[in-house]
């Protein structure tokens, strides 16, 4: 499955880890959404190691956005879809996280804050249709990811502009990226255009490309010969 991805195993300029003292700054900040697993006495998941560095991992080409032309569209399962331009989409409430990624190819870099806007944020701005279970993310490049319902609200999911305090570069997927701290973190989609809200689940890009449908790295859930999916 790697020989998919495109990498550049460097650290980005401007992405430069958290010092000990913000982290515990950010520890101690009530409106900052802490995900749960960074509270794990082992917070390395099986099959993973740290480290420092932010590595570039995609499949194809990196999406250089024009953000006067970004639209983010809501559709699907909802009784009006609604489509967002850049100045609107970040004129909506922001929210911050501080997570842990966990990589399907085995690295974890421990210690992020994201600031963006919510997955609830956008749900809230629709109205779902009671039969909608799953979602489909959609991204430049013809990318998608599925998530559950329950997966992609959960608090501390959110589409993230901002990293450690610094623009999210295009290499990492400016100008908006999926964020989902309990999954792999390939199930946060880069250069993101919109969400499709669905009655049943269906593989996205990676998934149709072997990997898990659910992506749990605490099960160890990187590839379909693990999934119920048929």
């Amino acid at each position: 499955m790697r020989g998919l991805f495109n990498a550049a195993k460097k650290k980005i300029k401007g992405q430069k880890p958290l010092t000990e003292e913000k982290i515990n700054d950010i520890l101690a900040d009530k409106n900052i959404i802490i995900s749960e697993d960074t509270r794990r006495e082992n917070r390395i998941p099986p099959g993973q190691h740290e480290i420092k560095s932010w590595p570039v991992l995609h499949a194809g080409s990196v999406q250089n956005i024009d953000t006067s032309k970004w639209k983010f569209k809501i559709f699907g399962l909802v009784e009006e879809e609604k489509e967002l331009n850049y100045d609107e989409f970040m004129s909506l409430p922001q929210t911050k996280v501080f997570s842990d990624i966990h990589c399907v190819t085995t690295w974890s870099k421990l210690n992020n804050l994201w600031e963006g806007v919510s997955s609830n944020t956008i749900k809230e701005l629709v109205d779902v249709q009671k039969e909608a279970k799953y979602v489909m993310v959609h991204a430049s490049g013809n990318f998608t990811t599925n998530l559950s319902i329950k997966d992609f609200l959960e608090p501390d999911v959110l589409f993230a502009t901002r990293h450690n305090e610094n623009p999210i570069t295009s290499k990492h997927g400016a100008p908006v990226r999926l964020v989902v701290p309990k999954l792999y973190f390939w199930k946060g989609a880069k250069w993101v255009t919109g969400i499709e809200f669905m009655a049943e689940d269906k593989p996205g890009f990676w998934e149709s490309n072997g990997y898990h449908m659910h992506g749990d790295p605490w099960k160890e859930e990187r590839y379909s010969w693990k999934s119920d999916y048929i």
